[in-house]
């Protein structure tokens, strides 16, 4: 088998990691020539693209193609890689495609449970245009017989992009906004979730969210217990400093589920909620820091 993915980034490097025994060959994009000596070190086939032209080699490598992974987020345009290169994935056919969104497409609902039937309604202009992308491969799966799964992803964290490292940083704060939750998700349980997905090349949408969805305050006071440091005081949103992307999503208030994936492929969450991730990454902390 052949996986081609479309951005190297957080979640696909850790899903290439999961499954790179799966696969005689894994070619993947990036923007820049010095990341893609990073994907050559890590046994990825770089090739360069920037979402505006086709990038040279990408046809070639599609046609043989058995799994395609896109991780590059919409803009104006529509979905660069269907744009580009969606001749290119119809004419090879692969097995499978994965398309990685985001639970903003819900929207808001003032704090009530969401699933995979809701109606979208998204907010922002990006989670619109996320719909619109979502939309587009869904077509594309009806017009070319490829199986498309659209992956809702919910807060991404893990090694190297955590509350830890915001107290490291000096940029841990306790935002309050009543009555706020988010769900989220560790990097594993996408790479976990997909590795068992591919599995079953159906055109289907998934959550993929922990059980958990928590007020942001909490996440930051547990990870202060855990690190035996005094939490940083509360901040009222109202009064927060903080930039127009980051303040818009506090005005999507929602309760994700995943009851989808769990009942129809099987997943067991390897971190189920945040505390249970915050133990194993502190742990992780303490092995690798002098």
């Amino acid at each position: 088998m052949r996986l081609f993915v479309f951005g190297v980034g957080f979640s696909s490097r850790a899903f290439i990691k999961e499954c790179r025994d799966r696969f005689d060959w894994i070619g993947g994009t990036t923007r820049s020539e010095e990341k893609a000596q990073a994907l050559k070190d890590m046994g990825v086939a770089p090739f360069l693209f920037n979402g505006e032209d086709q990038g040279d080699g990408i046809a070639e490598a599609l046609q043989t193609a058995t799994h395609v992974l896109v991780s590059i987020a919409p803009n104006e345009t529509g979905d660069p890689v269907l744009n580009l290169h969606g001749d290119d994935i119809a004419a090879g056919r692969p097995g499978w495609l994965g398309y990685l969104s985001t639970v903003g497409v819900y929207g808001n609902h003032d704090g009530a449970w969401v699933d995979e039937d809701t109606p979208c309604r998204p907010v922002s202009k990006r989670s619109v245009q996320r719909v619109g992308a979502e939309t587009a491969w869904l077509d594309f799966s009806a017009q070319h017989g490829v199986p498309v799964q659209i992956f809702r992803l919910s807060g991404i964290y893990g090694p190297g992009r955590n509350t830890f490292e915001n107290f490291r940083k000096g940029r841990a704060r306790r935002l309050v906004k009543p009555g706020q939750v988010f769900n989220r998700i560790h990097v594993a349980d996408i790479a976990g979730a997909l590795k068992l997905a591919i599995e079953r090349p159906e055109t289907r949408i998934y959550n993929i969210t922990d059980d958990e969805p928590a007020p942001p305050q909490d996440v930051v006071t547990y990870a202060a217990e855990l690190l035996g440091v005094t939490p940083p005081p509360e901040i009222p949103f109202e009064t927060a400093d903080l930039t127009p992307m980051a303040r818009s999503f506090y005005g999507e208030n929602k309760r994700v589920s995943n009851a989808r994936i769990k009942t129809e492929l099987g997943y067991t969450f390897r971190y189920p909620n945040y505390r249970v991730a915050l133990k194993d990454l502190l742990t992780t902390l303490q092995v690798t820091d002098p």
